[in-house]
């Protein structure tokens, strides 16, 4: 019998079993690809903490239900799967990795949030923040040292390093391009990102596995827990494109909710160019139903300074929109959380909902508008299913677990 196949007993109504050989071969049936070891710099071993203990509680159940044929594989389960990697700085800047515990033969996920702000350290006797830049070289400084003893390198970087730079106009630099070709060169195997910018960035290194999982299903799941009384259908909501280059996702969003699509954008002058050699922007235009009396939901990949959305929300608000809601990936809000509490008091925005996958500052937690999205269990789910070689496909892009929320959602609403 081939080793990725098991002999299944099954029993008739009078209790004798009989021995059929079972064709299915879902991860379940896979043995695990090597003990599981999660690395992080310090900059995110909050996030690696919680993502260990719910892969430590899922792989824990699974034995206890004796789920599968490798629950007992050695180094299946462990308490604590991560490996400490230190990062030692000298007084010029530059730095080393050190690893505390062997990886040979591990199946190494290292985690990485490029955008964190808590780490800093000493550069010529002055503070330094450590930058994206920072954290990209701490990155390749672990792959270097995990490299030629770990049996296979995974990297899961939420935000991509270097995303928005994913094609060049003239004279430009292709940093996203140079960027991924680096990974595949040390060592990669597979590379998981959240809501690219752009997904056409996978072109770069067609031979490396890239996942590019989404945050849609846990944002609507969120929305919906935080507001029993919304009603998801054509007559009470809408999504928003902010910008023409966010219609793809809001197009998703509205096709699995099934709801109107409204967009905005740029008229630009194309007789003129500015100083950054773009052409200026006229006016922004909206297309789309009257979104007056609705709940409207405006989807974009980031909100960066916040400028985009806050106009959106605005423009939505006079229009007569009932609520306001906000909602993307990675919530950066690098002009400060000041503009949103104004646009909060004014009625503009609602609530804004960003996930707890990259670095967000502690005063966020304070304010009334914003709702945390949780993707931890997600990203735990995700590495286990990667260990065994288990099809993500559904992971990737949940559609069955959508059409059964809103399912849900509608048979309890037919019945209150």
């Amino acid at each position: 019998m081939p080793e990725n196949m098991s002999s299944v007993n099954t029993a008739d109504s009078t209790g004798s079993t009989e021995s059929t050989e079972s064709n299915d071969y879902r991860g379940y049936l896979l043995e695990p690809f090597g003990p599981i070891g999660i690395i992080s710099h310090t900059s995110n071993e909050a996030i690696v903490r919680q993502v260990n203990d719910l892969l430590f509680e899922k792989r824990l159940k699974k034995q206890q239900e004796n789920y599968s044929p490798y629950v007992n594989s050695a180094g299946y389960l462990r308490r604590d799967f991560t490996i400490k990697a230190t990062i030692t700085r000298f007084e010029t800047g530059e730095g080393k990795v050190t690893l505390n515990q062997t990886v040979r033969g591990h199946d190494i996920f290292i985690i990485s949030d490029v955008l964190s702000h808590d780490e800093s350290f000493t550069l010529s006797g002055v503070p330094h923040f450590a930058s994206p830049d920072d954290h990209f070289r701490d990155l390749l400084r672990i792959i270097m040292a995990v490299s030629g003893k770990a049996r296979r390198i995974n990297v899961i970087m939420p935000f991509l390093y270097e995303g928005r730079q994913d094609h060049c106009i003239s004279r430009e630099s292709l940093d996203c391009a140079q960027m991924l070709k680096d990974l595949y060169n040390l060592g990669v195997s597979n590379l998981i990102i959240f809501d690219p910018h752009d997904p056409r960035i996978v072109n770069a290194v067609p031979l490396m596995g890239i996942e590019l999982p989404t945050s849609a299903y846990k944002i609507i799941s969120t929305l919906i827990s935080k507001n029993p009384g919304l009603h998801i259908d054509k007559d009470n909501l809408m999504i928003i494109s902010p910008d023409e280059m966010a219609v793809s996702r809001a197009i998703f969003y509205a096709s699995m909710l099934e709801v109107p699509l409204g967009l905005f954008y740029r008229d630009r002058d194309y007789t003129t160019v500015d100083e950054e050699g773009n052409h200026p922007i006229k006016d922004f235009r909206f297309l789309g139903d009257d979104p007056a009396g609705k709940d409207v939901l405006i989807v974009d990949d980031m909100i960066n300074s916040g400028n985009t959305m806050i106009r959106t929300a605005r423009v939505m608000h006079e229009k007569g929109a009932r609520n306001v809601f906000c909602a993307a990936p990675f919530g950066l809000f690098t002009d400060g959380l000041e503009p949103f509490n104004e646009a909060h008091a004014k009625g503009e925005i609602t609530q804004v909902y960003c996930t707890n996958l990259t670095y967000r500052p502690k005063e966020l937690f304070e304010t009334k508008w914003f709702a945390e999205v949780n993707m931890y269990p997600y990203v735990a789910r995700l590495i286990d299913a990667i260990n065994v070689d288990e099809s993500i496909g559904e992971l990737i892009t949940p559609i069955e677990k959508f059409n059964s929320l809103l399912g849900q959602m509608r048979i309890e609403e037919l019945m209150s």
